[in-house]
């Protein structure tokens, strides 16, 4: 292996660190609900993923031309690499879980809000921030 393959094996690892990062980063954001940082995390996500699922980096890891010990090296640096990569996607997966239910969280409160349902008791506010009165009140002995 040459000391450029090397290199970029090396680059790949700390690429991968990197995207853990963004994904506790990008964790936080949410729980904030930061929307800005989230946003401005996704760019530098999709350059890291672009990186790693590269045909480049696939073809310096098939091709290994290099003494026992310089392959040795090369597995070991692999193998923190794919460690790294299945621990990003288990934090992905805990990110997209917490999307998820934060999105049936807003669709059942808005849903709550919309619903012409008379057994509402739900007070909307207008834009004064005054309780709306409810349409709904005076037809609960009719039902």
């Amino acid at each position: 292996m040459s000391k450029r393959e090397f290199e970029y094996l090396s680059l790949a690892l700390e690429q991968a660190n990197r995207l853990k990062e963004l994904l506790e980063t990008e964790f936080s954001a949410l729980k904030e609900q930061d929307l800005n940082a989230f946003d401005n995390l996704q760019a530098e996500k999709v350059e890291i993923l672009s990186l790693l699922a590269s045909d480049e980096l696939a073809e310096k890891v098939k091709n290994q031309h290099a003494s026992p010990t310089e392959a040795s090296m090369s597995i070991a640096i692999w193998d923190d690499v794919v460690t790294v990569v299945s621990e990003c996607r288990d934090l992905h997966k805990r990110n997209e879980i917490f999307m998820l239910r934060k999105l049936e969280s807003i669709k059942g409160a808005l849903q709550t809000i919309q619903s012409p349902d008379p057994l509402n008791t739900v007070e909307v506010y207008d834009r004064l921030g005054k309780v709306r009165p409810n349409r709904h009140r005076g037809s609960m002995g009719k039902v």
